[in-house]
Order: structure tokens, then sequence, then C-alpha cells
């Protein structure tokens, strides 16, 4: 079994090789959830992820022929980034098997670290299918992303580090895919701290080990923006780890993924992945709902990863936006007459609103002849101000309405 002396010695192992990253309190996040918020930016590693810990940590056990015969892993992505750069570090040939849908970001890094990358399958289970069989044909040796003892070592070094900056903490929150960091971190900080809580999370799509604890079926989705933890099933060793060791796991929606993403990135400055988010994630689905089971704790979030597509990021941070009611769309309702477009632009400009979008409708409408449908979108300071603009082109004759909803 793995124990803190593994973890302990991975750490050792890995010293010089993977970045202490910073582990830093958020006063601003802290004030917002009422807790004591410790953030891991693991997104600033080499390879923007904390996937190299464990994957380094099992390729300096291969044996001098193995490291000449080469090693293969399947990954979504992170991990795979991991063992591409320390293979080329330390001189062993690597082949990485990737799902199909495996943001372009991820496998032109994957190359970049000079590993052949095979891209097979729609999910990483398929994608595993391929691998086993790879290995075989070229007997490589497969560095699994989560289900391994020197894996899970190395993932656990990430709990020594916040351990020893901050020794009261009395919470972790854990992203889960496979179940590899939060079996390493919750067995080093049970060894070190026996009563702190350990807290997974999982997105409601891919719901694995959540299923597997509660002993229920629960069919997983075909996408989710955490690709990272989109894992079918989890590990044979991990599972046991989490069923002894972690209190319990939480369940978070796109929608509070995408929104911690969007805080991170506004509150810290900070770019993380979906998977990244998740802990975050918890923590505010729980103030949502008012269930109060993170208030006045210390607790350490993980933010696992910062591989995420540029587009992608920016797609989220106008659905940010518009959350916010920073970026909003309203209706107005025109007579077809020379100017009143015209009118109605200058009464939102004279409302400070920042016109980004026009589009004109006069054949897909139920009005009558003669009238138009005009959307605008509109920068906005808030909600507020959006009802305001609403509220002058209705007083000047326009019927205007909050298209959004």
């Amino acid at each position: 079994m793995i124990d803190l002396a593994a973890i302990q010695a991975a750490r050792a192992r890995l010293h010089g090789q993977v970045h202490k990253t910073p582990f830093t309190h958020s006063r601003t996040l802290s004030d917002i959830l009422g807790a004591e918020v410790w953030l891991k930016f693991e997104n600033l590693q080499f390879t923007a992820s904390f996937k190299e810990r464990g994957a380094l940590n099992r390729m300096l056990a291969l044996s001098p022929q193995e490291r000449a015969q080469g090693v293969i892993a399947v990954s979504a992505g992170n991990h795979a980034q991991g063992v591409a750069y320390h293979a080329q570090r330390m001189g062993v040939p690597a082949v990485i098997v990737m799902p199909r849908f495996t943001p372009t970001v991820k496998v032109a890094n994957t190359r970049r670290f000079g590993a052949t990358v095979v891209l097979q399958g729609d999910t990483f289970d398929d994608a595993k299918a391929h691998g086993y069989q790879l290995a075989n044909e070229r007997g490589l040796v497969m560095i699994h992303p989560y289900d391994n003892e020197a894996v899970i070592a190395g993932q656990g070094t990430l709990a020594l580090e916040m351990l020893e900056d901050q020794p009261d903490l009395d919470t972790m929150v854990i992203a889960i895919g496979g179940g590899g960091l939060i079996s390493g971190i919750a067995t080093a900080a049970r060894a070190i701290k026996p009563g702190i809580e350990i807290v997974g999370v999982q997105t409601e799509r891919f719901p694995a080990m959540y299923a597997a604890m509660h002993g229920v079926d629960m069919t997983p989705g075909h996408y989710t923006i955490a690709e990272g933890i989109a894992v079918k099933s989890p590990g044979a060793i991990t599972q046991d780890i989490v069923r002894r060791l972690v209190d319990r796991i939480e369940l978070v929606s796109e929608a509070d993924i995408e929104h911690a993403i969007v805080v991170l990135l506004e509150i810290e400055k900070t770019v993380v992945e979906g998977a990244g988010a998740a802990g975050l994630a918890a923590l505010l689905h729980d103030q949502a709902a008012g269930a109060g089971r993170f208030r006045g704790k210390r607790i350490a979030l993980v933010l696992t990863g910062g591989n995420i597509d540029p587009l992608m990021l920016g797609e989220l941070i106008e659905r940010g936006m518009v959350r916010a009611g920073r970026l909003a769309r309203i209706r107005v309702d025109l007579r077809d007459l020379p100017g009143a477009l015209a009118h109605a632009t200058k009464l939102i400009a004279d409302a400070h609103a920042n016109i980004t979008e026009v589009h004109h409708q006069r054949a897909f409408t139920a009005l009558p002849a003669r009238n138009v449908e005009v959307d605008f979108v509109l920068q906005t300071r808030g909600p507020e101000h959006i009802e305001e603009v609403i509220a002058i082109l209705n007083a000047a004759g326009f019927a205007a309405s909050n298209h959004d909803h």
C-alpha cells in the first residue's frame, strides 16, 4: 500500500525536477465564501498541470532496459504532457494515445515535447483499450494516469507542500477523475493530520467515483468542459483509498465550473481549465444553495491545470459577462421609418451603454408590416443598468425588453 513514507520518498526524488508551486491565501475568495481559502497554483507547473509529479515519479522507477524500450501513456492531455516532457528530459521514447476530442492545445503541446501522438477513440476508456494493445505489440511500459502506486505517491507530494506551508488547514477540496490526485493527497494528509476533512469533487456528467462510493449506477455523459476529469471508470487502487480516506464527494454542474473559471480569471488573474476549477465550483455551488458546509473552514483548493483552449476561454468570458449582466441582449420594436434606428441608438448611447451588435429583423416577426424588431447586444454596468436602458427606451415610445430570458 501507499503510505506517507512512499510519498516523502517521491518528494525527495522529484526535488528540483518539478516546481514547488505557490500556495497562497485568497483574501477576496475568502471574503466571498465566508471561509479561509488557500490556492495551490499547479497550473504554474512547466506543463501547466500537477500530472507531471506522478508521471515523473513512476518513470524514475524504470529499469535501464525499460527506458531504452520506451513508455506509453493514455491521456486526455495533462498526463500526456507530463509523460512526454519528462520522457524527453530523460531520453526515453514516448508514445501518447489521446481521445479524438482532446483540445488542440494539449495535442500540440504533447507533440512539442517530442512524443508520438496517436488520436484514437471518443473517450478516455476507448483510447485506453488501444493504448494497452499498442503497449503489448511494441513492448512499451504503460504509465497509467492514476491507477498506479508510484503515480499516486507522486501526486501526494502536493499534500506535503500544502501542509508544510499552512499546517492549520482543516479541509481539502480536490477534483476527482480517476482518483490518483485525491488518493495521494488523502494518504499524505491523513497521516500528517488525521482529523483533516477531505472532500472530492466530480462533474455531474462523469460521476464514476461518486457512483462507486454510493453503490449506484449513473450513466456518464458525452462531454464536459472539465475533460481532465472525464473518466468513466475509476481505478481499483484509487477506489479503495477513496472509500477509506475521503469524507464525501460532491457533484458540480457545467454552469458551476464555467462560473468558477471566470471567477478565478477575474479575481485571481489566473487561467485554469475546467478540471482545475472544480474545487472552487463546489464551494460556489454550496454557497449559492445556502448549505454552508464550508463556512468558517480553512480550505485548500488545488488549481490542477491551466491547459484550456483560448477560444473556449473567450467564449466562457462572454457567457460569464452575460450571467453578470455586463453583456445584455435587448429587443426593441421600431416603426420602419428613416431616423427611427438612429433615435434608438442615441437613447442607448445617452444611457452610457455600448452597442456591440445590431440585428435588424423585418421578415421573421409577428409585428405588423412597416414595423421591425431590432436586437441590440450591449455592454452595460450590470442588471440595474440594463433595466435603466430599457426604461429610457420605453419612455421614448419604443417597446423594449430584455431578450436574454
